[in-house]
């Protein structure tokens, strides 16, 4: 717990876990979600083998995973914890075999390797990422970002020069103290310093890169909007004439959403994002809630609780990636022109 951190706000993390769980069990359409946020709270109550063992659940059936090689990362960085480094580096050596996609994976072995000292395999890692997910890429997703930063930093950790790949970093990097200042090897010295101002100055440093973690890691989730695909929305008003009056046409919801979300982000809300609803899912909510699905006040409530269970889409999008309404086109071509 940080000295400023009320006790009222302490975390029972094996409880949550177990909270966690049931729910996932409640809801097995998002128990990939909701399992790995459990099995991350048994982690952090050093119940490492109990965070395998929901792992292992996962992976039982990874055809069903929306992704496999995330789950595989997090269970070989959880076992080289407790001192299963064998089994660990050949999950790595796996998911560096076989590429996946997204960035997540990536990091997670790459920093997994770092943190056991293995800095020209982690640098190797990191590299292969960034040449397979950002060659030709002219602006770098926001989920590719922390590739960028940790090669930086390992390559600062190992002596080496900066190459464009760093630059590009450089670039991204919106905090007050440059990368160079955060990753460089010899600012550790100066906390053993007797001098007041390279203490003082030393923690101004930490209390930025604590600031970066903790909004990128920390966030929570979504104020988020309601979206229902045309055929969906068909579906809705026909078993439910009553919710015409929310929306008149597709179209005009679709311009709805959008305008909302810019008015929101205008207000100085953070974190906005858009989950898509199903007639299935809203009328079981509905049934949970013991209420009727005609009742317009269910609505924002439903949009919430999917946003709870991990289901949003953050907006905006990138400005080149595919429109979130689901139109073939980019984001900046359709509602975000």
């Amino acid at each position: 717990m940080r000295p400023d951190t009320p006790a009222e706000n302490v975390v029972d993390h094996t409880a949550e876990a177990a909270r966690l769980e049931r729910t996932a069990d409640r809801y097995p359409e998002d128990a990939e979600a909701l399992l790995l946020r459990a099995a991350a709270h048994l982690e952090l109550a050093d119940a490492r083998p109990a965070a395998t063992a929901l792992y292992d659940r996962l992976l039982a059936t990874p055809d069903a995973l929306e992704n496999a090689a995330l789950v595989r990362a997090l269970k070989a960085s959880n076992l080289w914890e407790y001192d299963h480094e064998a089994e660990a580096r050949a999950i790595i050596d796996g998911i560096r075999a076989t590429p996946p996609r997204d960035p997540a994976p990536w990091v997670i072995v790459a920093e997994s390797l770092e943190a056991h000292d293995e800095l020209e395999a982690a640098h190797d890692t990191f590299t292969e990422a960034a040449t397979l997910l950002l060659t030709d890429v002219a602006e770098p997703p926001y989920a590719t970002h922390p590739l960028l930063f940790g090669r930086h930093r390992v390559r600062r950790m190992l002596g080496l020069p900066h190459d464009d790949w760093d630059a590009r970093a450089d670039t991204l990097h919106s905090s007050p103290v440059s990368l160079d200042e955060l990753h460089d090897p010899k600012r550790v010295w100066s906390l053993g310093s007797d001098n007041p101002a390279e203490l003082e100055a030393e923690i101004s440093r930490l209390q930025a890169e604590l600031g970066a973690f903790r909004a990128a890691l920390s966030r929570p989730f979504p104020v988020a909007v309601l979206h229902w695909p045309a055929e969906e929305l068909s579906e809705l008003l026909s078993a439910y004439p009553e919710l015409a009056a929310e929306y008149p046409s597709h179209p005009e919801h679709l311009a709805t959403i959008e305008s909302s979300l810019r008015e929101l982000s205008t207000s100085g809300t953070p974190n906005l994002g858009i989950v898509t609803g199903t007639v299935p899912s809203y009328e079981a909510f509905a049934a949970s809630e013991g209420s009727s699905p005609s009742d317009t006040t269910l609505l924002p409530q439903y949009a919430t609780t999917l946003a709870a269970r991990g289901r949003a889409v953050a907006w905006p999008p990138q400005r080149t990636s595919d429109c979130w309404c689901g139109q073939p086109q980019p984001y900046d071509a359709c509602h975000g022109a």
